[in-house]
């Protein structure tokens, strides 16, 4: 099925490309979303009288997404969800999730601006790319944890915080104390004994 782009849409074309695409892409996503026309001389009139209107509405759509782009630079959102001891999550993290967490972070999207191609199973840190416009995306890391301390472990490592809990990372550091020896009551006094010694010693001599 032929039809006209009224936008950029990845690995399809650009705004005014006639390109063919499946009949159920068409029916389901382009039109319903006005991402396209069917490809017939009516619209190829209708899209000429109105492609400046629609090449200057998309450039001022393209120029707010990227001051937001730049808002979103270096945003990490936080995810708990319970998983077990291998880091397997007891469910998923999907693209709704993320839309959610992103837009309580004050930048708000849907869900279709997600580009997540298969949900989240595991704890870690993932990188996933938010389309703000056709052609303008950004990259937000979904920190995918446990608890709040261990997202935070998570974030300085940079690795997922598997097999242990941060209450057994604490206790598993060494203190002063298990590191350096410290001498008891009972060793300072047997010093003082030597020391005793090594006077009468040298009073004898």
């Amino acid at each position: 099925m032929e039809v006209i782009l009224l936008e950029r849409i990845e690995k399809l074309g650009q705004m005014g490309d006639v390109v063919n695409v499946k009949p159920g892409y068409a029916r389901n996503f382009l039109l319903p979303r006005n991402k396209a026309l069917r490809a017939n001389a009516d619209n190829m009139k209708r899209f000429d009288d109105q492609r400046a209107q629609l090449e200057a509405e998309n450039l001022k759509l393209r120029e707010e997404a990227a001051a937001v782009s730049e808002k979103m630079q270096g945003l990490t959102v936080v995810l708990i969800r319970q998983a077990g001891e291998s880091g397997q999550l007891y469910g998923s993290v999907n693209a709704r999730d993320i839309a959610t967490s992103v837009s309580e972070a004050g930048f708000t999207i849907a869900r279709t601006q997600v580009a997540l191609n298969t949900p989240i199973k595991t704890l870690g840190l993932f990188d996933v790319r938010v389309d703000l416009h056709p052609e303008v995306s950004v990259v937000v890391r979904a920190n995918v944890a446990r608890t709040l301390d261990e997202a935070e472990i998570q974030a300085k490592t940079g690795a997922a915080l598997v097999g242990q809990d941060h209450g057994a990372l604490e206790e598993d550091t060494p203190s002063d104390e298990d590191v350096f020896e410290v001498p008891s009551q009972d060793a300072e006094e047997d010093f003082g004994e030597v020391e005793n010694i090594e006077a009468d010693i040298e009073k004898d001599e």
